[in-house]
């Protein structure tokens, strides 16, 4: 067997199981795994064929009847900043956000688990124990990061040491070579005036264009589902379809 061969990624396909976001159906998806040198190089070329990632697996659906799972992303420069956009933006203006290293915290645990715990009891992450999240967290083989979402402190310290504000969210977001794309975030359901998630996704935007990366990439978008409803509000966004990536407005 000749070393381009070996090298080559084996994709497997899951068993067909309940799908957790259209009733009466069922989901199945192809998989990879994320390895290797090349572990970034694939990841980026999959995930601009509409596959994500958890931990070091990426994948897709496959599912034999049904084709409502659309992946979508965001291109920055063309981003409308609607009213609704800018008074969120501004409602948080208190806030900012930082990259940090992809390591188990125990502050980003507990918010996760008071976030699981109040907004999706029933949701596939209700069961995550704490070697559970710090694996979703530390492995990775490819490019990837937290980003805190904090208040400002109310009183900064000068020099070298800083006063961290209170924890209000935590996003992991891996950087491919066009893009961010939003892992999975979660952050204080105490504080829903404040529209986190929206909050969250907009200052990707705005942190993808400062380095200069022309997507945010949101994942899947499924016509149908509540849980996914919110997606096409950020337009103009792509989705993915059998011609490639096409731009809609709505």
């Amino acid at each position: 067997m000749s070393i381009e061969r070996r090298q080559f990624p084996q994709f497997f396909i899951t068993n067909p199981t309940p799908c957790p976001y259209l009733p009466d159906r069922e989901e199945r998806k192809v998989f990879t795994h994320l390895v290797g040198n090349d572990a970034c190089e694939l990841h980026n070329v999959l995930s601009n064929a509409g596959f994500r990632r958890s931990q070091n697996i990426a994948y897709r659906p496959a599912c034999e009847d049904c084709k409502a799972c659309i992946s979508v992303r965001v291109p920055v420069d063309q981003f409308h900043w609607t009213k609704s956009f800018n008074r969120t933006y501004r409602h948080n203006r208190d806030l900012i956000s930082h990259f940090v290293e992809p390591v188990f915290v125990e502050d980003h645990y507990s918010l996760f688990a008071e976030y699981i715990d109040r907004r999706h009891q029933d949701g596939g992450m209700s069961d995550m124990t704490v070697l559970d999240f710090s694996s979703m967290v530390d492995e990775s083989a490819v490019k990837t990061n937290l980003i805190e979402y904090r208040k400002h402190p109310n009183v900064p310290l000068a020099g070298p040491d800083t006063q961290q504000g209170d924890l209000i969210g935590v996003a992991l977001t891996d950087t491919l070579s066009d893009g961010l794309s939003m892992i999975y975030s979660f952050f204080d359901p105490t504080l829903a005036k404040r529209s986190l998630g929206t909050f969250m996704i907009l200052d990707h935007i705005i942190q993808a264009q400062k380095l200069g990366l022309p997507y945010v990439y949101l994942g899947f978008w499924i016509e149908g589902s509540q849980k996914m409803a919110y997606k096409a509000r950020f337009l103009p966004q792509e989705r993915l379809g059998l011609a490639g990536w096409e731009s809609t407005r709505g």
